[in-house]
């Protein structure tokens, strides 16, 4: 199946998952994609399992994406299995210094590098980025999620499900 060209018919968007299968609850976003990418999703829209392969995503950013939703255990001080949608997240090109490190990056270094690469080879990155992010319980060595991580795995595909067939808000006018 091809994809359209950028411009070419809707917006293209990515869902990403990323996260380490065997490191426990670092798994939820290689789990939750997974099973997003079982099921029909609209035709401008691709899942795909990033896994640890950060630098492979920052540079598939680069073909023209307007939606990037990454999806990831997200430590934020909650309880075990809170989903939080960030909106808004950004693309740093002033972090491009980061150490890149292809197979721990984090989605603020993935955005930093992508940064980095709009930058140097006059890219542009997606309009809309967003991240559905999981509280882990478990980051230690070991596979398969905790139970409140894996409770929460069909409300994060409802959050993608809805997103990925909303349609995009405008982009906001220049003042």
């Amino acid at each position: 199946m091809s994809t359209p060209a950028p411009g070419a018919g809707a917006p293209r968007t990515l869902v990403a998952g990323i996260g380490n299968i065997f490191l426990g609850d670092d798994g939820f976003g290689v789990e939750t994609v997974r099973r997003l990418a079982a099921g029909p999703l609209p035709a401008h829209v691709e899942a795909v399992d990033i896994g640890v392969r950060g630098v492979h995503l920052a540079y598939q950013l680069l073909d023209g994406y307007d939606t990037v939703v990454l999806v990831d255990a997200t430590a934020r001080g909650g309880a075990p299995g809170t989903l939080y949608l960030i909106e808004d997240a950004t693309v740093d090109a002033a972090a491009q210094e980061a150490v890149v490190d292809g197979h721990r990056m984090s989605p603020d270094a993935v955005l930093a590098l992508l940064g980095a690469l709009c930058a140097g080879t006059g890219g542009t990155p997606p309009r809309r980025i967003l991240v559905v992010g999981c509280e882990p319980a478990c980051l230690e060595e070991g596979i398969g999620l905790s139970d409140p991580v894996r409770d929460a795995v069909p409300e994060a595909l409802r959050t993608l499900r809805d997103l990925v067939t909303a349609p995009a808000p405008d982009p906001q006018p220049a003042p």
